[in-house]
């Protein structure tokens, strides 16, 4: 390596985008531990061991996380035909995500919590994200990051309970969570910024990338296109109502100015996206399960995908001039595009989740999801439909009780008008090759989550996805990756 400045590797090395993420992570980790030390003194006398512990006032945690993958090449029958320039390469490929997070919670008044959640990400994607339908293989990517680490607030929210009675229980002191006594019956208000997946599809054994399975099939339903900016997060308000073994959710939050972008539209009476979730836990067999229903509609300026074909067809000079709106701008000028047929629109969608231990050790899950196919993707990934189940362990019973490992198949779907779309050599927010023969996009990972310390984690994954963007000219992909993990 040569290095013209004359600097040593060693430099280079303190000086790299990587290494100032991790510094600034294990600092973050540090302060964050003497901090929670500190909000929860030992006072051993001032309660006997049978009391039941006081509410939390405040505390702190934090985490850093880096994932990489590494995309093996593979076969590919053509790459950016018509000049699309959303294909995922061919060749061989690394990529990144390193995270530091911090979790701030203090407690104002009774049952009150407010949340600030500060985070850094530095990355680097595979093919500039492009190329994946539902698929993309590490769901800490959708965050926006770039090489140079960049810090923003990805929370800042009130959370106001009321109790209504029922039998007793605790919320444990953790992340975005204070200490306290609850009830089973029982209001919960959540105002501010936030993510709508913090409140809703929340799954037991899938959905958190740091700690769960990697890819975005299994971070939310892939064709759940949630209100977000292109981090994934939102403005709103959400209320939950949960009644013994029942709970209804329901909220709006805020929508990006334009599809998969940073800049939010705060006229949330305009363009929003209503979510609305039933849920119910059982017990079948002594051993604990969950069903949850879940929908949401968005009102958002958005194409359909037949009306970008359309006003292609009446006048297809018109796609080689410059759009005055919001343009993926595709390098094939020839091909329809949606800038020139976004106007306000409704779009829907509605997903069934299933959870179930099968024992102490082992749980189960299967969801699916249907979208209405007919407007683009605006805030999540390219998927119109969608369906993954999967299996996870804990390593009990090999004697690692605090390991834990996963086996999971994912399958998603685009509908026949987005598929025309690409078809003519049209791209959205993630993928187009300029040419498509239609097929499922399927996806199949595993990983194993190795316990270094009780604050410390190592895990190995493998993904393999076939048809990769819904196409199969191209693929199979291979990704070898990997989890380094430190949480306090």
């Amino acid at each position: 390596m040569e290095l013209a400045s004359g600097l040593s590797h060693s430099t280079v090395l303190l000086t790299s985008p990587f290494f100032r993420s991790a510094f600034l992570g294990v600092c973050m980790l540090w302060g964050a531990g003497v901090a929670h030390a500190q909000s929860l003194p030992a006072n051993p006398g001032d309660a006997s061991p049978a009391s039941e512990p006081a509410d939390e006032i405040w505390n702190l945690h934090a985490q850093t996380t880096l994932i990489v993958h590494h995309k093996a090449a593979f076969a590919a029958a053509y790459t950016n035909a018509n000049g699309s320039p959303n294909s995922l390469r061919p060749e061989a490929e690394n990529t990144y995500t390193a995270t530091a997070t911090l979790f701030a919670g203090v407690r104002p008044w009774r049952n009150g919590e407010i949340y600030l959640v500060p985070e850094l990400i530095s990355e680097h994607p595979l093919s500039r994200l492009h190329g994946l339908g539902g698929s993309i293989q590490n769901a800490e990517l959708e965050k926006n990051g770039v090489a140079f680490p960049s810090v923003y607030r990805s929370r800042l929210f009130l959370r106001q309970t009321w109790n209504f009675g029922g039998a007793a229980g605790r919320q444990e002191s953790g992340a975005m969570l204070l200490g306290k006594s609850l009830t089973e019956r029982r209001f919960v208000l959540t105002v501010g910024n936030t993510a709508v997946i913090d409140i809703f599809d929340r799954g037991t054994y899938a959905g958190d990338v740091r700690m769960q399975f990697m890819s975005m099939n299994f971070l939310t339903h892939a064709a759940y296109d949630f209100a977000a900016d292109a981090r994934g997060y939102s403005w709103g308000v959400a209320g939950e109502f949960l009644f013994d073994s029942w709970a209804v959710r329901a909220g709006r939050f805020i929508a990006p100015k334009d599809p998969n972008q940073l800049a939010l539209d705060f006229r949330i009476w305009k363009n929003y996206g209503d979510q609305l979730e039933f849920e119910h836990r059982h017990v079948f067999h002594g051993l604990p399960g969950k069903v949850r229903v879940v929908g949401y509609r968005n009102r958002e300026v958005m194409g359909r995908w037949d009306d970008a074909v359309s006003a292609w067809r009446m006048d297809p000079a018109r796609n080689a001039t410059t759009c005055a709106g919001f343009s993926y701008e595709s390098e094939n000028a020839g091909a329809p595009d949606l800038c020139w047929a976004r106007r306000s629109n409704v779009k829907m969608g509605a997903g069934l989740t299933i959870e179930q231990a099968l024992s102490d050790e082992i749980g189960a899950f299967a969801k699916g999801m249907i979208s209405d196919g007919n407007t683009e993707v605006y805030s999540y990934t390219s998927a119109d439909s969608s369906w993954s189940l999967g299996l996870v362990s804990t390593g009990r019973r090999w004697r690692r009780s605090f390991d834990s490992a996963g086996v999971g198949y994912a399958q998603n779907a685009i509908s026949e008008s987005h598929a025309t779309y690409l078809g003519l050599g049209g791209v959205d927010g993630f993928i187009g090759d300029g040419g498509i023969r239609r097929a499922p996009e399927r996806a199949f990972e595993i990983y194993y989550n190795l316990s270094v310390t009780r604050w410390s984690w190592i895990a190995l994954d493998y993904q393999r996805v076939a048809n990769p963007g819904y196409n199969a000219d191209r693929g199979p992909v291979n990704l070898f990756g990997g989890r380094v993990r430190l949480a306090l």
